[in-house]
């Protein structure tokens, strides 16, 4: 017997042949797909399951878990394609040398279906991580549920679902939706703390565009219903649209930076001592803040001033700009930031705004991250449309997120903050731990304009001279409360500061709130306004 059939056909009575056999049961589990679709996989510029596994871990770090499992099922000629692994990739290893567990759905078999033991295989990972404390990663490339292995499939999805709530805010959860994610499917994914997506060969959705087109009518393509451009821009689902494979797993190993392994730990920190002297570029700040009310400026820009190395990792950056989420670091230590942005609708909140806030602060609180926030922000967005599909109730996410968290919350006032705008984004009564104010804010009730037409209305009707006298109440309304210093006084401001000292007073607020402990009543939870 020639060289290559010992290995097709070692004799397994021999420990010789038994070695030999594990590699060659080995090989077929690695070449579980076969070549054309594999090559078919490589011609619509995406990566087989293995390959992001590579690309994803450390070096050789990666353990494979049940790389020999096969399907059960007999129906439909199901017997006769029996490949291991069955369709995912499950397994941990390390990324940047720490713990990570993850799965990767195999589109070169079956398509990437779900069927019951390829489910089976996710919810065992999915258990380790939770047991062992570790992120999971799940590497979404899926044509849906197996239709061959019925309600078995259905059933793994919602085991799948059940998992991801329980581990939600025990253990980070990113997706990474790598092609298709359809039906039931993409419910995952939603759950999961971080979904990025890449651009032209990604797609999410509930139902397709066949299926929309007999009921509705409506004629859609794939990249307009469920796109990345799509979910990142207009739904908000995803929180980072990749320009490719590589760039989207670069982006999750750069996330993973910023957050813990688990809630019962702390985020990786970079010791780096910040050095407090004023510089010419934090006085930078001094002047950022037009004279102009109405006159827009760049919120990045301040950030960057505060943050280690001018280093602002955006999420969502695509959905409600008038908004800032996203990561960084003060002296090495992660932090979480929010930011009104007056360059988009002078930074109002509107709804999806307030969503976006709320989610991405109860993703700091529950992994340990503090959260400044900084406020530049002429109130709510008005509109029957807002009104219409609930303001008032998707605007109280956001009160219930700053008001429930438990890490330590600096907030700064760069300019407007009125209304119930200024409650809202991260206020002393709310129950902020460090409040600061530039000379530059504005905190009232509302705008000099729209007061002093309420405040004034008879006075300015009867007056000769309408235009100048409404000018002067105006200036008489701004010159006394639209300022820090009535909130100063009765301690709703903690500090008003040079704008150039902002980055110290956040360094400084930081190393004295880093032994803060508070807890919440007990209850089984809390009821948000979803």
């Amino acid at each position: 017997m020639s060289e290559p059939e010992q290995l097709q056909h070692p004799d397994i009575h021999t420990t010789a042949g038994k070695l030999a056999d594990l590699q060659r049961r080995i090989q077929e589990a690695t070449h579980a797909g076969s070549e054309r679709a594999v090559e078919k996989q490589h011609a619509k510029g995406k990566l087989t399951a293995r390959e992001r596994i590579e690309l994803l871990m450390d070096e050789g770090s990666f353990v494979e878990f049940d790389e020999f499992a096969q399907h059960r099922s007999t129906d439909f000629g199901l017997e006769n394609n029996r490949p291991y692994g069955d369709g995912v990739v499950t397994g941990y290893g390390t990324v940047d040398g720490r713990p990570v567990a993850v799965f990767s759905q195999d589109f070169t078999v079956f398509g990437g279906a779900l069927g019951e033991v390829f489910g089976q295989k996710i919810m065992k990972v999915m258990d380790f991580a939770l047991k062992t404390g570790c992120p999971v990663i799940g590497i979404n490339d899926s044509g849906g549920a197996r239709i061959q292995e019925g309600v078995s499939a259905l059933g793994m999805y919602g085991e799948i679902f059940r998992r991801n709530t329980h581990a939600s805010g025990v253990i980070p959860q990113i997706s990474l939706v790598v092609g298709p994610c359809a039906g039931g499917a993409v419910y995952s994914p939603a759950i999961t703390d971080f979904t990025v997506m890449v651009d032209q060969t990604s797609h999410m959705f509930i139902t397709g565009p066949d299926v929309i087109k007999t009921v509705t009518g409506e004629d859609v393509g794939f990249e307009e219903l469920g796109g990345a451009r799509t979910h990142n821009a207009v739904s908000g689902v995803a929180h980072h649209m990749a320009g490719d494979e590589k760039d989207a797993i670069e982006y999750v190993k750069q996330l993973l930076s910023y957050l813990p392994s688990n809630n019962l730990s702390e985020p990786p920190v970079f010791p780096e001592e910040a050095d407090l002297t004023l510089t010419d570029e934090d006085r930078e700040l001094d002047t950022i803040v037009p004279d102009s009310a109405n006159q827009p400026y760049d919120m990045h820009t301040v950030i960057e001033h505060v943050l280690d190395d001018a280093e602002f990792f955006e999420t969502q950056a695509l959905f409600a700009p008038n908004i800032l989420t996203g990561f960084g670091r003060v002296e090495g230590h992660p932090v979480g930031i929010v930011a009104n942005q007056p360059m988009q609708f002078a930074g109002c909140l509107d709804i999806d705004a307030s969503e976006k806030a709320a989610r991405f602060v109860r993703t700091c609180d529950a992994f340990n991250v503090p959260v400044i926030t900084f406020v530049d922000v002429p109130g709510f967005l008005p509109g029957v449309d807002q009104e219409h599909t609930g303001i008032i109730r998707r605007g109280a996410k956001l009160i219930y997120a700053y008001a429930e968290a438990t890490v330590p919350l600096i907030t700064v006032i760069t300019r407007k903050a009125f209304g119930g705008a200024y409650d809202v984004m991260g206020s002393k009564h709310l129950g902020a731990d460090l409040n600061l104010a530039w000379p530059t804010a504005q905190i009232a009730v509302m705008g000099a304009q729209g007061a002093v037409n309420i405040l004034h209305r008879r006075t300015i009707a009867a007056a000769e001279d309408q235009e100048a006298t409404r000018a002067r109440l105006i200036q008489e309304y701004e010159d006394t409360l639209l300022n820090p210093y009535t909130a100063a006084e009765r301690g709703y401001i903690d500090g008003v500061i040079m704008p150039s000292q902002t980055r110290s007073h956040v360094v400084r607020g930081l190393r004295q709130l880093r032994t803060k402990r508070e807890s919440l009543p007990p209850k089984k939870h809390g009821n948000i306004p979803l």
